[in-house]
């Protein structure tokens, strides 16, 4: 483990750890995992413009989310089911953010309860929610993060349906029969069993309303005092009807590449939902973020911040708490230096200049 020098080396550790089916789980994308490969390579196309001559002898990487203040803007995305990665699963991922000065997003499908999480001691965490086909659960689910001290609801609303997943179908996925959603204990919402597809799939489409709409989210800020997230908006139309509705901020985020194959890479997507914006909410972003340079990419493309999955839960299956904590401190050291190499000083110096994309070509001004 001392030898890991980037987060991206935790994965070939995890996969030797877990079981085919829990691995192939964490890992896949969805069909031809076109996107899931994008997710990545999007990346690559776009270059720094590094500035020359700055004093960067003291750099500022704090960012603030929704009114609190951070240590970086790097947080943890919602992935479910973490203690198939980790005995301690998201109590450990709690407690690693925390140390680290930033935000945990718990997923409805944790594997800890809002209130174990919230036992682990202080810290800012968010609550993913999916709203489910039993609206008097959900009012439930949103009461008990409340409740539990949550600071925001970061709404999932691109899976109506489970993307087709053919690992997960392969490998029969189950949750296994030590573990349980514990958000959903007592709540007579089933189990995620062995079938002869993917457990999940079946699960989801048993549970999940797939009639949800932009008037629920309306009726879940009649429920709920806590700002509200969108999370899986790819386009402008979808920004502009998030802003209308009075959303507290919009999560670009293709799922992981684990929903709909062949959406663009959500780094391709950030600067078309930021357009639409306007600056009158935060945007963030998910999906692909490897490296601090990553995360500087997205800022110079109008990002508030990003949040990470996969990296930190390969780091869990790998090294638990200590493997979490280890990763966040490398995409931190790896942001701050990028930082400093491109003559940024503080998040509020990382400006459109500071990148090329291969989309710029195509701004050309005609000469009159």
């Amino acid at each position: 483990m001392e030898n890991i020098t980037n987060v991206m080396e935790y994965e070939a550790i995890a996969k030797e750890k877990l079981p085919k089916m829990i691995y192939d789980y964490y890992a896949s994308g969805a069909e031809d995992q076109w996107t899931l490969r994008e997710n990545r390579n999007a990346y690559s196309r776009i270059l720094f413009r590094p500035r020359i001559l700055v004093d960067v002898s003291k750099i500022d990487t704090t960012a603030t989310v929704l009114g609190f203040k951070i240590s970086m803007p790097i947080m943890l995305a919602p992935t479910a089911m973490q203690k198939m990665a980790h005995p301690e699963g998201e109590l450990a991922t709690a407690r690693a953010a925390s140390a680290a000065g930033t935000i945990m997003t718990l997923s409805s499908w944790g594997t800890c309860s809002v209130e174990e999480v919230a036992s682990t001691g202080p810290g800012v965490r968010f609550f993913q929610l999916y709203v489910l086909k039993d609206r008097n659960v959900v009012a439930q689910l949103v009461n008990m993060a409340e409740k539990a001290g949550f600071k925001a609801i970061a709404l999932t609303v691109d899976t109506p349906r489970l993307g087709r997943r053919e690992a997960d179908i392969k490998n029969r996925f189950a949750l296994p029969s030590n573990l349980t959603l514990k958000n959903f204990e007592g709540l007579d919402l089933g189990t995620v069993d062995r079938t002869n597809d993917s457990g999940l799939a079946s699960y989801v489409a048993d549970q999940v309303d797939r009639s949800l709409n932009w008037k629920d989210v309306k009726w879940l800020q009649t429920i709920t005092k806590l700002p509200i997230l969108v999370k899986g908006v790819l386009t402008a139309e979808d920004a502009n009807l998030a802003v209308q509705v009075g959303v507290a901020g919009i999560i670009v985020s293709n799922h992981g590449a684990r929903q709909l194959d062949y959406v663009p890479a959500t780094i391709t997507a950030l600067e078309e939902v930021v357009k639409a914006a306007q600056g009158r909410v935060p945007v963030f972003m998910d999906g692909g973020v490897r490296r601090g340079t990553d995360v500087f990419k997205a800022l110079a493309l109008g990002a508030s911040g990003v949040f990470i999955g996969r990296p930190y839960v390969f780091a869990l299956a790998a090294d638990g708490e200590v493997g979490v904590r280890k990763a966040l401190k490398m995409l931190h050291d790896e942001f701050e230096l990028t930082m400093a190499l491109s003559g940024c000083r503080s998040i509020k110096e990382i400006t459109r200049a500071h990148i090329v994309t291969p989309w710029d070509a195509l701004r050309v001004t005609p000469r009159l």
